[in-house]
């Protein structure tokens, strides 16, 4: 990188030329001085898609509820807008790098506004269980406006917004009552319901019968409507004497009336009962949706095709489950292997260290081999902290990065969930696993990502986040890294564990699967405990996650591993240079890293074609 692109002291200067000419020793353990040049500095779309990303964050905090149609109407006419742009982009004066950065955000913009589209639609479906949203909504944005107010009339829209809540909990309230075979209060007094009043709100006598998916939905928005509300409310609140004398009431009549209602939604729909874990329900977008988010991450398969190259991938799985199954006495019953690989567990309080000598190990492993560049700060800054027993509900099993969460037995927790814990995080589990979290795994992608084509980090998909992580799984069983049998049942167990997330997670988008169809197909075909199983799915359909995100571990390893079969594997690039090379080039779908490292100058209408996997085979 040209010094004159760096901002520093004048004597850090004086000292990095003399570290250059060799009058100064490098520091101990430094990177060499030879550290290739970030490949995307020239790729002539920077600077646009820096821009965009900071315009992009600044209207996120200036719209900033989420949902809301003055949010969705603005970001439309922002994406069209930046779209245009970048039609007057000269594409034909773009070389390899940026071509790639102009598909990769012509992909994201058409994306971004399919997804708004996908947004609209979802709150229409709920539309009558959420009848005064755009009132609240509306008091936001006139906040946001800085319009000025008149405390008399807001207090008597706050009066009216309460009644209209409360008016929807009753609709869903006789419906509950319906369906348990009760007479409702105005039939049993003669009184006939009035019929529906125009603009969704509810008629008195009306009844309202929501789907859990439904309900679900209406519940999680009626949550954020009410801190939407709350944040309008506290601005104003001692600030502005009249409002609170006129509206501090109303408000608690409403706030009140926000919380009854989703109460409702949760204790009466979807049968939620106080101190028990909420029942998984999800939201399940359909086939369509999935082909639209498919073609967003230029994967050129139907889902369909998908879960029979996850049943390929399972199947083989299953095949060396029995090779090690009888090598360690128990024949053809592996799932009698993999109990026996359970107990295989340290004592509490081990965890920590036997995690840290895990992570040392597998850098060992990497580095020796010349694998990939692992520069020495990346190995010094990487932490360790012990997840909570609440957060174990979501999240069994690790989490990592630059901090490695780690998942084991608290003494507070019960007894059966100890136990569970203990044998989710065993030994050989474990070592399978903590090299996909850390080092050559997320930490270093985040690590080399922070450092190299930054502008592409908003641009970013987990098949190349996540199926960079699970590549490696892949790549260190090929290049024997497990010790023996236990050690292959445990980086087993993971890969069937994502062929199983390709299967459960599209099986139930598709609606072929119930949430605990797919938590029984973890515990029955690949081994997981129950209590395990159900804090998967859980954080699979809790809504934090996109729908393809469980998918892509696989699907992304599969690309990856298809790509260096193309390059490494025909001497076009060695294995380091690969491996660099994708990381350096930062975040997006792998078809366009696979542009990249072929050198390809990609034409305007380019459409994604990489069959990956080839014919994954005939159909069910």
């Amino acid at each position: 990188m040209s010094l004159l692109r760096t901002r520093c002291h004048p004597l850090a200067a004086i000292l990095f030329l003399l570290l250059l000419v060799g009058l100064l020793p490098a520091p101990s353990g430094a990177q060499s001085a030879d550290a290739p040049e970030d490949p995307t500095l020239s790729s002539g779309m920077r600077g646009l898609m820096e821009r965009y990303a900071e315009d992009r964050s600044a209207l996120f905090r200036r719209f900033d509820a989420r949902r809301s149609p003055q949010r969705r109407e603005r970001l439309r006419t922002f994406y069209r807008t930046w779209r245009d742009r970048l039609e007057e982009v000269p594409y034909d004066d773009l070389e390899v790098e940026g071509r790639v950065d102009w598909h990769l955000m012509a992909h994201h913009l058409d994306y971004e506004l399919q997804l708004l589209d996908r947004e609209e639609e979802d709150l229409s479906d709920v539309g009558e269980l959420l009848p005064w949203a755009d009132g609240i909504f509306e008091l936001h944005a006139s906040r946001r406006r800085m319009v000025t107010i008149d405390p008399p009339a807001l207090a008597a829209r706050l009066d009216s917004l309460a009644a209209r809540v409360e008016a929807t909990r009753k609709a869903v309230r006789r419906g509950l009552r319906e369906q348990r075979g009760e007479e409702s209060a105005e039939t049993a007094t003669g009184v006939e319901p009035e019929p529906a009043r125009t603009g969704g709100e509810q008629a008195p006598g009306e009844v309202l019968r929501p789907s859990k998916t439904l309900a679900h939905r209406a519940a999680g928005i009626t949550g954020d409507l009410r801190k939407v509300l709350e944040r309008w409310f506290e601005f104003y609140d001692g600030y502005h004497p009249e409002f609170s004398w006129w509206c501090r009431k109303p408000y608690e009549t409403v706030d009140s009336a926000l919380e009854d209602y989703r109460e409702t939604l949760r204790e009466g729909v979807l049968g939620i009962e106080e101190g028990e874990d909420e029942p998984i329900v999800g939201d399940p977008i359909g086939r369509e949706a999935l082909l639209v988010d498919l073609r967003a991450e230029m994967i050129p398969y139907t889902p369909e095709e998908l879960m029979r190259i996850a049943e390929r991938e399972f199947a083989w799985c299953e095949e060396q489950m029995l090779r090690a199954s009888r090598e360690l006495g128990f024949g053809e019953d592996w799932h009698a292997a993999l109990e026996h690989v359970k107990g295989l567990h340290v004592e509490p309080g081990e965890q920590p260290y036997l995690i840290r000598d895990l992570a040392r190990e597998a850098i060992e492993f990497v580095t020796s081999r010349d694998l990939l560049t692992v520069p020495e700060l990346a190995t010094e800054i990487w932490r360790m902290e012990m997840l909570s027993p609440e957060r174990q509900k979501v999240s069994p099993f690790f989490l990592g990065g630059e901090v490695i969460q780690v998942s084991f037995p608290t003494d507070s927790m019960e007894h059966e969930d100890k136990l569970m814990s203990l044998r989710g995080n065993n030994v050989h589990f474990a070592r399978a696993t903590v090299h996909h979290e850390l080092i050559p795994g997320h930490h270093l992608q985040g690590f080399m990502t922070d450092r190299y084509a930054v502008h592409r980090a908003p641009f970013g998909t987990p098949f190349w986040t996540e199926g960079w992580a699970l590549y490696w799984e892949m790549l260190l069983w090929d290049m024997g890294f497990p010790r023996g049998p236990e050690d292959r049942v445990g980086m087993l167990f993971w890969r069937m564990h994502r062929c199983a997330r390709i299967l459960f997670s599209l099986g139930f988008h598709l609606g072929e699967m119930s949430p605990r169809e797919c938590v029984d197909m973890l515990v029955e075909r690949v081994g997981h405990e129950r209590a395990n199983a159900e804090a998967e799915v859980r954080r699979s359909f809790e809504g934090s996650y996109p729908p393809l995100y469980q998918a892509a571990y696989m699907l992304g390893a599969l690309q990856v591993r298809a790509l260096r079969e193309e390059l490494v594997g025909e001497g076009s690039i060695d294995e380091k240079a690969f491996h660099d090379a994708i990381l350096q080039g930062g975040r997006m779908p792998i078809e366009l890293v696979r542009a990249r490292l072929q050198d390809r100058l990609l034409p305007k209408d380019w459409t994604p074609s990489w069959r990956f996997y080839g014919d994954p085979g005939p159909g069910r």
